[in-house]
């Protein structure tokens, strides 16, 4: 697993929760849950049933876990997480097929205000992406670019959101919706497909084939395989970036599927350490639940 190579100067961050109690779950999470006449405790117990009698899904999330040198709790915590705080699971995993297939063949595009995500990027304000290796540095280039030059700014006489990229370009639905099991940001997704394609195999996906990615981030195979990569970026992240191995603390990892970004947030961490802070990386209320449950969850297991 990653991390068992303790390297010079990386250290292990405990295990178990830094916070006696849970920090506080944001309201939106709190009114999505009140709307569908349900409680966190409700939707914790429905998908941990579903774990519990998928002895099949289990065995797929052992599987990708092995592929990408991660150990399978960090899989179950984000499932759990997203499951008790985003969306109510579905009974059967079968169910996450069939929302899948029905995605297939939709006709829609990653766009805004009639212009199409692949035209946007080939703006010569995003010029400096085009050097960049691989999915997941072009797209993260792309989401810095957005942020600095078009976020909430008026430009060439259109105005643009204060707004995520994902939330502008990548959701023709709704802003903020994710999918699927491991309920994935399109964006997300685009980043990742390098991963995905050279270690499960599946095919790379093409922002202008809006329908093909939804298609791959609702199959529960792909969502899996999706998961397991952003949970090995977020490791190597804090390694790499923090000088911290997370791969212990299954409440970090949930917590940083739960936020994203964990480069900026490692980088973050490392320069208050560099100032003399010594602070561990600390768990929110998503991350929390996972390492509160922990035995009951390394069960499934």
């Amino acid at each position: 697993m990653i991390g068992i190579a303790r390297a010079e100067g990386v250290r292990t961050v405990p295990p178990g929760n830094r916070n006696a109690e849970q920090p506080p779950v944001p309201g939106a999470s709190s009114r999505r849950t009140e709307a569908g006449n349900t409680t966190f405790n409700a939707k914790y117990k429905k998908v941990l049933a579903l774990l519990q009698n998928d002895p099949k899904l289990i065995a797929k999330i052992k599987s990708t876990a092995a592929a990408y040198n991660i150990a399978p709790i960090h899989m179950i915590g984000a499932i759990v997480g997203e499951h008790t705080y985003n969306v109510d699971a579905y009974d059967r995993l079968q169910a996450y097929y069939v929302k899948a297939a029905s995605y297939a063949g939709d006709s829609f595009r990653f766009a805004y205000n009639g212009e199409s995500v692949d035209h946007f990027v080939d703006r010569p304000e995003f010029s400096a992406c085009a050097a960049k290796k691989g999915s997941y540095d072009l797209w993260s280039c792309r989401d810095d670019v957005w942020n600095a030059k078009f976020r909430g700014k008026t430009v060439n006489g259109t105005a643009f959101p204060d707004n995520r990229f994902s939330a502008v370009f990548f959701q023709p639905f709704y802003a903020g919706q994710t999918f699927g099991l491991g309920q994935i940001n399109p964006l997300t997704a685009m980043m990742l497909t390098d991963d995905v394609a050279r270690t499960s195999g599946y095919p790379r996906l093409d922002e202008s084939k809006a329908a093909a990615v939804y298609e791959a981030i609702m199959d529960p195979d792909q969502s899996l395989a999706y998961m397991a990569a952003i949970i090995r970026r977020s490791i190597q992240a804090y390694r790499s970036i923090a000088g911290m191995d997370i791969s212990d603390n299954p409440g970090l990892t949930a917590t940083l599927y739960n936020l994203g970004d964990p480069e900026t947030r490692a980088a973050a961490l490392a320069a208050r350490n560099r100032a003399g802070a010594d602070r561990w990386p600390e768990e929110n209320y998503y991350g929390w639940l996972i390492n509160d449950k922990l035995p009951e969850l390394k069960a499934l297991l």
